[in-house]
């Protein structure tokens, strides 16, 4: 078994990925042909279950973009469910220490290295147990990404990074920045040194520093200072901001007016 963005983080090579919150198979497969290394499918923002992450998985499968899935919660039932339809890399929102490190990372393997349960002859994943040897091959195939999102889990970061299993961090810069007082502003300069200095402390411990930025030059400042799985664009927001300048384009006007978010 092989897991394709797993092996790009290891050597080092960035991965762009792209947002997925419109919860619809025939748009992930739209987004999947557009050159993209990866896809986050959103499991905690996005209007999704573990149906629709199945067709979404199934809909990308054919194509070189390697999906992410991030489920609502570090919820062991959960990540076995998303584990059993097919994903194989899991970004696990809302950790903040240690602990939390570790208790997601063993929902994602099987006894005795972890507690995910066996159901293989139900599972997409081991193709209904037509992949030989599923059971003891799968454990290794598993990518885990934790997401970084308070000043907590930013003071625990040495210690979360010292977790085996744990593949690359994630900062989210929108709670991150709500944390640190300054709601809706992401940009701000404490909250930039505090990226910053994250990506520098994740990368030297060996692991994959990522990060969602929609701002072309800071996407690109973080690939410089070394972050290794990089989203750079949200599909709801692309299709939205699209639509409202092709509107503007022939002067019809805006019935609705909302913040342009934090992405």
């Amino acid at each position: 078994m092989k897991n394709a963005f797993k092996d790009a983080l290891k050597v080092g090579r960035p991965q762009i990925g792209l947002w997925l919150g419109l919860a619809n198979s025939y748009s992930a497969e739209l987004l999947a042909g557009a050159g993209f290394d990866w896809l986050l499918i959103d499991g905690e923002h996005a209007p999704n279950n573990v149906q629709t992450v199945l067709t979404q998985l199934q809909a990308i499968a054919p194509y070189p973009s390697q999906p992410v899935v991030r489920p609502s919660w570090n919820d062991p039932v959960q990540i076995k469910q998303l584990l059993d339809v097919g994903a194989q890399t899991l970004l696990i929102p809302m950790v903040q220490n240690a602990d939390e490190a570790r208790n997601a990372v063993a929902a994602t393997r099987y006894p005795p290295a972890g507690i995910r349960g066996v159901g293989s002859a139900l599972a997409r994943a081991s193709r209904w147990n037509r992949i030989p040897d599923y059971l003891h091959q799968a454990n290794d195939a598993m990518c885990v990404l934790v997401q970084i999102e308070t000043r907590e889990a930013m003071s625990n970061l040495a210690s979360i990074l010292d977790v085996d299993g744990i593949d690359g961090v994630f900062i989210g810069p929108a709670d991150l920045s709500a944390d640190m007082g300054f709601a809706g502003n992401p940009q701000h300069p404490e909250v930039q040194a505090a990226i910053e200095n994250a990506i520098v402390q994740i990368r030297a411990a060996g692991k994959a520093p990522g990060i969602l930025m929609t701002n072309e030059a800071l996407a690109k400042r973080y690939l410089e200072l070394g972050a290794l799985f990089v989203a750079v664009g949200v599909d709801t927001t692309l299709l939205a901001r699209g639509a409202e300048v092709l509107a503007a384009r022939f002067g019809a006007e805006k019935k609705l007016s909302g913040a342009s978010g934090i992405y």
